[in-house]
C-alpha cells in the first residue's frame, strides 16, 4: 500500500521513443528548456540536488536516462554506444520535447555527450555547461604527454575487456561500482545509504552494466565525429580533487571553446554536484538565466 506520509517527488517521468530507442526522463519546472546529462555509473538521479533548484529558478528541467542506463532501452552490441548515436538521442530528444533548442548541461559522459552535441548539433544548444568532463581533443592531448592521467585513465582499459568488467563490477553486491562513491577524495555524506541503493538497483537492470560499459568500448572501436570550434557561451565546472581526470584537462580549451568560462571547486571531487550543489546550483541558474544581449 501506498505509504500516506511518503511525499511526492518534485519531477515527473516520462518515456517515448525517439532516435528509435526508447528513452526515460524525469521533468520539473516550466520555462526556457535545460537538459541534463548523466555520467558513468549514474542515472538521471545524478541530478537530483539540481532539478528541484533549476526549476525553482524558472526552467523547464528534462534529465534522462541516456541510452543504456536504468529504465531507458539497451541496445544489443558496441556499435550502439558510439558518440553520434549518443548526440543524436539528445538533439532528437530535445525536437521531441518540442523544442528548437535547449541549455544542455553534461557531467562525465553526458559531458562528454555535451561537447560532441555542441559541435556535431549545434543548433541545438543556447548555452553549454560542463561538469568535470574532459573536451574531446584536450582529453586526447593529456593522454599522450601526461603520465598522471595515463595511470588515473587504466580502467578505461579495463573495461575493453568482455565479461571480467561486469563481472567485477557486479561482485558483492556491486561493492566496486558504489566504493567509486565512497572513495577518500568524496566529502563525507555526498551519497547517501539510499542514494547508493538506487544505483545499486540501477545497475542491476538486465543488460545496464554491459551497456554502460560499452560507452568506453565503443569509444576505442568508432572514430568520432571531426571535431569543431564550439561557439556558444560555455561553463566548466571543475572539481579539482578529481581522482580519474587530472587538472590539466582544463588547459588550453579556449583554442576550442572561445567562448568559455571555467570555475574550479578545489574542495570537490569528481562528484561536485553531489558534493557541493549550493554552489554549483548557484553557477549553473546565473549563467543559464541571462537572456542573449
Amino acid at each position: 500500500m501506498p505509504n500516506p506520509a511518503a511525499q511526492p517527488e518534485p519531477w515527473t517521468h516520462h518515456q517515448a521513443v525517439v532516435n528509435d530507442v526508447r528513452l526515460h526522463w524525469v521533468e520539473a519546472g516550466d520555462g526556457p528548456l535545460v537538459v541534463l546529462l548523466h555520467g558513468f555509473p549514474e542515472f538521471w538521479y545524478g541530478w537530483r540536488k539540481q532539478i528541484p533548484a533549476l526549476a525553482a529558478a524558472g526552467f523547464r528541467v528534462v534529465a534522462p536516462d541516456l541510452r543504456g542506463y536504468n529504465l531507458s532501452a539497451k541496445p544489443a552490441g558496441i556499435r550502439p554506444y558510439r558518440v553520434q548515436a549518443l548526440v543524436d538521442d539528445v538533439a532528437a530528444l530535445i525536437h521531441h520535447l518540442g523544442a528548437r533548442q535547449a541549455h544542455v548541461v553534461g557531467h562525465d559522459w553526458g559531458g562528454i555527450v555535451a561537447w560532441w552535441l555542441a559541435m556535431v548539433h549545434p543548433e541545438c544548444i543556447d548555452r553549454l555547461a560542463v561538469l568535470n568532463a574532459p573536451h574531446p581533443p584536450a582529453f586526447s592531448r593529456e593522454i599522450r604527454r601526461n603520465p598522471k592521467q595515463m595511470l588515473a585513465s587504466w580502467y578505461a582499459g579495463f573495461f575493453q575487456l568482455p565479461a571480467l568488467p561486469e563481472a567485477a563490477l557486479r561482485a558483492r553486491d556491486y561493492a566496486a561500482l558504489l566504493g567509486i562513491f565512497r572513495a577518500e577524495s568524496v566529502r563525507p555524506g555526498a551519497f547517501s545509504e539510499d542514494d547508493l541503493q538506487r544505483y545499486r538497483e540501477s545497475a542491476s537492470q538486465p543488460g545496464a552494466l554491459t551497456a554502460m560499459l560499452n560507452y568506453y568500448r565503443a569509444a576505442t572501436r568508432y572514430r568520432p565525429p571531426p571535431t569543431r570550434i564550439i561557439p556558444h557561451d560555455t561553463l566548466l565546472i571543475w572539481g579539482v580533487r578529481d581522482q580519474a581526470l587530472t587538472i590539466e584537462l582544463t588547459e588550453g580549451l579556449e583554442a576550442w571553446a572561445p567562448r568559455l568560462r571555467i570555475e574550479r571547486i578545489p574542495e570537490a571531487s569528481h562528484w561536485v554536484a553531489s558534493e557541493y550543489p549550493d554552489p554549483v546550483n548557484q553557477l549553473l541558474t546565473g549563467f543559464l538565466a541571462p537572456p542573449r544581449a
